[in-house]
């Protein structure tokens, strides 16, 4: 077995406290109209889907 030396206890805590933070690059133009575009696209479909669930229940 090993024995855990203060030191390297120390060593290893204090690493995981300074960890470097991943960053994450910024957005491109082209990627907020990607995202911008697919967000769109998602709400008008789920409006669509609920104006034809709404129309499939009326009684005719």
């Amino acid at each position: 077995m090993t024995r855990n030396h203060p030191e390297s206890r120390a060593l290893r805590e204090a690493n995981r406290a300074f960890k470097p933070v991943e960053t994450k690059k910024p957005m491109t133009d082209h990627a907020k109209a990607q995202q911008s575009l697919h967000e769109n696209r998602e709400r008008l479909k789920a409006e669509r889907l609920a104006r034809e669930a709404q129309q499939g229940h009326r009684p005719r």
